[in-house]
């Protein structure tokens, strides 16, 4: 008989951890088939209706047989032109929207596909810990070296970039950074932008804000990364219509900055995609023209449960930070446990889904994230819930 050699999956995938909101979700999942009623303050996804001037757009464009072929590649001209607009009233930043725009399928595909068009194997991507978990994993799998930058507490979760060797910077093509922040909900500070850029423009590489929860803001002025000095000749910032229009299964974001970086991102996505759905653009379009004061309705709703959600912890003896921004809270183990012992306690014991720290990198250890994307009532029974175990 001949022998068949066994299926074996790319080496590269070795070096990927599991996926830590899939294992969640495996965990939460399995209680929910068995009947138990679970509180999720796991995953980050609003629980609240796209805006239904949205919904009523893409309808009418799913009607026009136009938007039934394949999507202009860098993405629908008049979403471009959109985009810039929004941007530049936002921030005050005129963006050329034929070069400096670029629409992506959500900006986690953009993310992911960014380190294979700017990071060489074996060199140096800078990736924010805590930190969103693509940031690290599409770094490694463009063959480069993730070298994490700890979000320092002192600092308000920012990071101390004078604290990165001369070596590590001059060996670095890539800087993450994710303002306002998840998972620790620290707001942007218009310096750190500065200093990233001028290092950036120091040491040549490239530095990229993920700015997907920038209309989630309940203290203080919104900043892009754009808007600090030199940052568009190095700099590049990732937004998306998920957080802000309650938009997350409809995979929508786009990238803008510096042109260079977003041809190059645009090549690697010619390569294997063919852009977001042209009545779903056609949908962004009606997204970014609503009224500023309807996006910000929902912001006292999410205002409203983290009060809730850390005033309620507080009064069971779980003192946690106040948020100024994103809709997590970003609260330290109060038992002693590792994060993940504790969520996992949560969960079985007081049937509350939370996400272990550790996920989210090294310096995320001791900590866990709770979600404000569950009603209001919901929130009040998972803080019931954890009173009883504390």
């Amino acid at each position: 008989m001949k022998d068949t050699k066994r299926f074996q999956r790319a080496a590269r995938l070795d070096r990927l951890p599991p996926y830590l909101f899939v294992e969640l979700e495996r965990a939460k999942h399995a209680l929910l088939a068995e009947g138990v009623d679970l509180v999720d303050l796991g995953l980050g996804d609003p629980d609240l209706p796209t805006f239904p001037e949205i919904v009523e757009a893409l309808q009418a464009a799913c009607a026009d047989p136009a938007t039934h072929r394949y999507p202009a590649q860098r993405g629908d001209a008049s979403l471009r032109k959109a985009i810039a607009g929004w941007f530049e009233a936002r921030y005050g930043v005129s963006l050329d929207p034929e070069r400096e725009v670029l629409v992506l399928i959500g900006t986690k595909e953009g993310l992911g596909h960014l380190p294979m068009a700017v990071l060489d194997p074996s060199r140096v991507a800078l990736v924010p810990d805590p930190g969103y978990p693509v940031y690290q994993a599409a770094s490694w799998l463009a063959g480069g070296e993730v070298v994490h930058v700890p979000l320092e507490p002192e600092l308000g979760f920012r990071p101390d970039l004078d604290r990165i060797s001369r070596a590590t910077a001059d060996s670095a093509q890539l800087l993450f950074l994710n303002y306002p922040n998840n998972p620790t909900g620290a707001p942007v500070d218009p310096e750190l932008f500065q200093l990233a850029a001028n290092l950036a423009h120091e040491h040549g590489f490239v530095v990229v804000n993920d700015a997907a929860y920038a209309e989630i803001l309940y203290e203080g002025s919104r900043v892009s990364l754009l808007q600090a000095g030199g940052a568009r000749e190095v700099g590049v910032e990732f937004h998306s219509f998920s957080k802000t229009f309650n938009m997350t299964g409809w995979r929508i974001g786009f990238a803008v900055g510096n042109a260079g970086v977003l041809d190059a991102l645009a090549a690697i996505k010619s390569n294997v995609d063919s852009c977001v759905f042209t009545a779903i653009q056609r949908a962004g379009e009606a997204a970014l023209s609503l009224p500023e004061e309807r996006v910000g309705e929902q912001l006292e709703v999410y205002r409203r449960r983290r009060d809730v959600l850390v005033d309620g912890l507080g009064d069971a003896g779980w003192h946690v930070p106040r948020p100024h921004a994103t809709f997590y809270v970003w609260a330290k183990v109060p038992t002693g446990e590792g994060s993940q012992a504790f969520a996992t306690r949560l969960l079985r014991e007081a049937r509350v889904v939370a996400t272990p720290g550790v996920g989210f990198g090294p310096s995320g250890e001791g900590y866990v994230r709770m979600a404000l994307t569950t009603p209001e009532e919901r929130i009040v029974e998972a803080v019931d819930r954890i009173r009883r175990i504390l």
